[in-house]
């Protein structure tokens, strides 16, 4: 009977862990942007240990694209959304691929790749934000 008394009585659903409800994909675009002005400034020097340290700081910032993608696909979007957006699930996978691949990349043409792709999530994803 005391066990009873101690278990709930209605069952309530969250996200997250804390719903703060503070997501925006301009996270992920700004550390893309970031991706994409190293690749560009290794392109555009000879500076063998510049090089070195832009792409260094490329590699960290498409990690960062990657974690705050995930945290918009894994705490923000719901099974409503693909509901609406059925491609919404290839949509991250291809844009964290990006993020990814952008580590192997000093092509600033692969960066404008990369924020084109959080380009189309961010349109999802303010059609959706209430």
């Amino acid at each position: 009977m005391f066990e009873a008394s101690l278990k709930p009585r209605r069952t309530v659903h969250a996200h997250c862990d804390l719903p703060c409800g503070v997501y925006d994909p301009a996270q992920a675009r700004i550390e893309a942007e970031s991706v994409k002005a190293c690749q560009e400034k290794f392109q555009g020097s000879d500076d063998a240990e510049f090089k070195a340290r832009a792409v260094s700081i490329k590699e960290g910032r498409s990690t960062m694209v990657k974690e705050h993608l995930w945290v918009l696909w894994t705490d923000y979007f719901k099974p409503e959304h693909l509901e609406t957006h059925p491609d919404l699930h290839e949509m991250f996978w291809n844009a964290t691929k990006l993020a990814g691949a952008a580590k192997k990349s000093n092509d600033p043409a692969q960066g404008q790749q990369l924020l084109d792709s959080i380009d189309e999530i961010a349109k999802i994803f303010w059609e959706t934000k209430a």
